[in-house]
């Protein structure tokens, strides 16, 4: 029966498709102009192998030393319209399906940012994002805007102040960057797509329902969010009690040029609250097998901060650098257990080589540990992604380098892509841990 649902549910969710790239030339337009509905899709699959490595022993939630191989799939509608003057609607299907090696658990960075905490490998249809949103513009300079997933064609003012209101993800609005920020065309590693210590809102596969506003200047943009909690870390149902389970998140950027050429820098802080468990009160409890759930109450908090830049030094070089933190004293809720973090890389165009649409990337992250968080592990106590049954600290260090070709006419990427990791998830007892993945990324 269970097999028979998710061939119903694949025909469907196919039948959706076909019926977009059929209509979508009715509603063409010069994106010049205000495009009033916009329709694209994209799909991902990244197949992941790791070969065995050492590990003197093995906890529920480590990386399994064995020899390994899984597979991911996404697939993502993105449907969009213009209602009135500044009044627009986004609704996005998506199906996923597939695992992360060892069930996603065992590395802080997990390679896979296409991959969920989920208990079924089958795929599975459900609304990833469901928002409304408000524009008010003023002021006489423009910048033009080219249709594209979850973004209408048209003008638009550089001087305006928005709102939104939905289902949506943080990473739709915070946290971009532009080298290291998007697992299905940049570098795939969790720790690379957002700040790592940035425990952002959200429910198992990504997505959280909240309120959202921007205002933007021509060089200079802030931003700020008020979203729901789930009422168990990493999963998906929102806590009701909203004005003791909450979550704000703010973060400003600024643009600017060097020599002629683009960069960013971002700025954000956040707050969590909810009924979250405590890490020195779990062992308090129970030094021996601390449990964090058992020590959940309401009024509890995490804070933290991240910064992101991006420069480029030239049309076809870029670099970018991030850094994270946050207290570490309550259990991780949404994300993954980072509690520090600092990445850096670039990313290279092909034009050297006359592959001017290939890109070349590099990264290297280092991961690390509050103190209550690593005694925690250490006496053998578990989170949701990680935990050996005892724990000899280190920072998890992490570099990744792909290569993205242009296999079809921007429709079609190829990326092969090769990580490094060193102490998965803070144990040096662990590893060294080799990666190899290829991912095919289709998009229209």
């Amino acid at each position: 029966m269970a097999i028979a649902n998710h061939s119903i549910n694949m025909k469907l969710f196919l039948t959706a498709v076909i019926f977009t790239l059929l209509i979508t030339p009715a509603f063409a337009q010069d994106t010049v102009k205000q495009e009033r509905f916009s329709f694209h899709f994209q799909e991902t699959t990244i197949t992941q192998f790791k070969p065995a490595f050492n590990a003197p022993y093995t906890g529920l939630n480590s990386l399994s030393p064995n020899a390994e191989t899984q597979t991911s799939i996404t697939s993502t509608f993105f449907g969009a319209a213009r209602l009135w003057k500044g009044a627009e609607v986004y609704f996005n299907p998506e199906l996923s399906g597939g695992s992360g090696l060892s069930k996603t658990t065992g590395i802080a960075g997990f390679p896979n940012g296409e991959t969920f905490r989920v208990n079924s490998v089958a795929p599975e249809i459900y609304i990833a994002r469901l928002y409304f949103k408000q524009n008010f513009e003023w002021g006489n300079e423009k910048d033009t805007i080219q249709s594209d997933a979850n973004q209408l064609g048209g003008t638009k003012s550089k001087r305006y102040f928005s709102i939104a209101a939905g289902k949506f993800g943080m990473a739709d609005f915070f946290d971009n960057n532009n080298f290291s920020h998007d697992p299905r065309g940049q570098f795939m590693n969790w720790a690379l797509m957002d700040n790592g210590a940035w425990d952002y809102p959200a429910n198992t596969r990504g997505y959280v329902m909240g309120l959202y506003t921007e205002l933007g200047q021509p060089t200079w943009t802030l931003r700020f969010a008020l979203t729901m909690v789930v009422t168990q870390a990493n999963e998906s149902t929102w806590d009701a009690k909203i004005a003791k389970a909450n979550t704000q998140t703010v973060e400003f950027e600024k643009r600017y040029t060097v020599n002629g050429q683009k960069g960013t820098v971002r700025i954000l802080g956040f707050l969590n609250n909810g009924k979250f468990g405590n890490y020195d009160q779990a062992i308090a409890q129970n030094p021996k097998a601390p449990n964090v759930d058992t020590t959940q109450a309401y009024g509890r908090h995490k804070y933290g901060f991240g910064i992101s830049a991006d420069q480029n030094l030239s049309k076809d070089f870029g670099i970018f650098a991030k850094t994270s933190y946050n207290d570490g004293h309550t259990q991780t809720w949404f994300f993954t257990e980072i509690d520090r973090t600092v990445t850096f890389g670039g990313v290279l165009k092909g034009t050297s080589w006359k592959r001017s649409d290939d890109e070349l990337g590099l990264a290297f992250i280092g991961n690390g540990l509050s103190a209550p968080h690593r005694n925690y592990l250490a006496a053998g106590g578990y989170g949701f992604i990680i935990g050996d049954g005892k724990l000899n600290y280190a920072p998890e260090m992490i570099a990744e380098l792909y290569y993205k070709i242009n296999a079809y006419q921007h429709k079609l990427w190829l990326t092969p892509d090769y990580q490094f990791i060193v102490n998965p998830a803070y144990n040096k007892d662990r590893g060294p841990v080799n990666v190899f993945s290829i991912r095919a990324h289709v998009e229209f």
